[in-house]
């Protein structure tokens, strides 16, 4: 196997589940094992780097590599953490390489990407300072749920002239998404016994209000916030949660509210708009929002040609052509942006495998994906 391959066996082998709210998380999880592989390999390269607490078994890790002083510099990032291997198909960190394909947890979102900056990053690491950029390869935690490895990183002193993030791209350049602004909403009501339901007032039943003028709220969205490049803004309703017994009718009901935004919007006020549609529609009696426990800004285009035209050399040296567009999903991408760092998202693997029951990611585009990543940092 290539480095960039045994570097990913070597990840997925290593459990790193993000325990996306969990209380009490088994063995596996958090990022810890992986930290300490990292920088267990970067003391073997001899690289300077440090070890960055954000919380309990949640450390980044960032790496300098010093290049040329007159030389441009840039981040490489990639989260450590992947989503729980339940109900996977496959052994999930096995790492069993089939038909050109590597399978387990993680291996297409997003160690696959990791592992191609990691072999890059100590191929560069072999060649004389005065042929390479500056790189610092930042690899983070909590991407998959609440992105608090990447606020972290973004509150340091960071200076570059641009940032690659790694995400399962199909070695497609990717230059904008949306933004993502999470919060819940509570209905209340008056429980009673179940055969005297109208000696309560069921909260279930005034959150099912709730729900179907967030629906047509999302429909208003849908043709009246659009992007030329990114598309409509969107709202989604994931998960409700009510009630405790058939035979109670339920005095609470919650669910968690998924908002999608456009460069143009504001996160902060993201929720408060949606709160004086329901009150037209509802009133404001019975329910109540909670402040978002996500916000996550649009990753907007404008400002980072110089960064895609030379990431586009390198890609094109190698695959022979060159696509650049857009994601609908959220990055680290757009917090580094947010700071001044020009970002572009790029990586091996495709969405579509992405924390699937059989994750796989094909090792061809990952040993691509150091290839263009080598290049990408070499001067010429």
């Amino acid at each position: 196997m290539t480095e960039s391959v045994e570097l990913l066996a070597e990840l997925v082998k290593r459990p790193s589940q993000n325990p996306m709210g969990l209380a009490s998380p088994g063995p596996g999880f958090f990022e810890s094992a992986v930290t300490d592989f990292l920088e267990g390999l970067l003391r073997q390269w001899d690289v300077h780097y440090e070890r960055q607490s954000v919380a309990p078994q949640r450390d980044n890790i960032v790496a300098y590599l010093p290049g040329e002083a007159s030389a441009p510099s840039f981040i490489w990032e990639a989260h450590q953490d992947t989503v729980p291997a339940v109900s996977m198909t496959v052994e999930p960190f096995a790492a069993q390489l089939k038909n050109g394909r590597l399978y387990g947890r993680g291996a297409c979102d997003v160690k696959g990407g990791l592992a191609a900056m990691l072999a890059a990053f100590h191929r560069l690491l072999r060649e004389p300072a005065s042929r390479r950029c500056s790189i610092t390869l930042a690899c983070v935690v909590d991407e998959e749920y609440t992105f608090t490895g990447v606020r972290a990183l973004a509150a340091k002193p960071l200076r570059a002239d641009g940032a690659i993030v790694a995400e399962p791209t199909s070695l497609h350049i990717i230059t904008a998404h949306k933004g993502i602004v999470r919060w819940r909403l509570h209905t209340s009501g008056r429980s009673c016994h179940s055969s005297r339901p109208e000696l309560g007032i069921n909260a279930i039943y005034r959150m099912g209000r709730v729900i179907a003028a967030i629906e047509s709220y999302a429909a208003w969205l849908s043709t009246t916030r659009q992007d030329a490049v990114l598309g409509p803004a969107t709202i989604s309703v994931g998960r409700i949660e009510g009630g405790v017994s058939a035979n109670i009718v339920p005095d609470s009901c919650t669910i968690d509210i998924d908002r999608r935004v456009l460069p143009r919007e504001k996160l902060e006020t993201v929720p408060a708009e949606l709160a004086e549609y329901l009150v037209h529609r509802l009133g404001a009696e019975g329910w109540r929002q909670e402040a978002p426990w996500m916000q996550v800004p649009p990753l907007a285009h404008e400002g980072k040609e110089r960064l895609v035209a030379r990431l586009a050399e390198a890609v094109r040296q190698v695959l022979g052509q060159v696509e650049v567009g857009t994601v609908p999903y959220g990055t680290d991408a757009s917090t580094l942006q947010a700071v001044g760092i020009p970002c572009v998202v790029f990586g091996p693997g495709d969405i579509a495998q992405a924390h699937t029951a059989e994750e796989w990611v094909d090792v061809h585009q990952v040993e691509q994906a150091a290839e263009i990543l080598y290049h990408f940092a070499l001067l010429r």
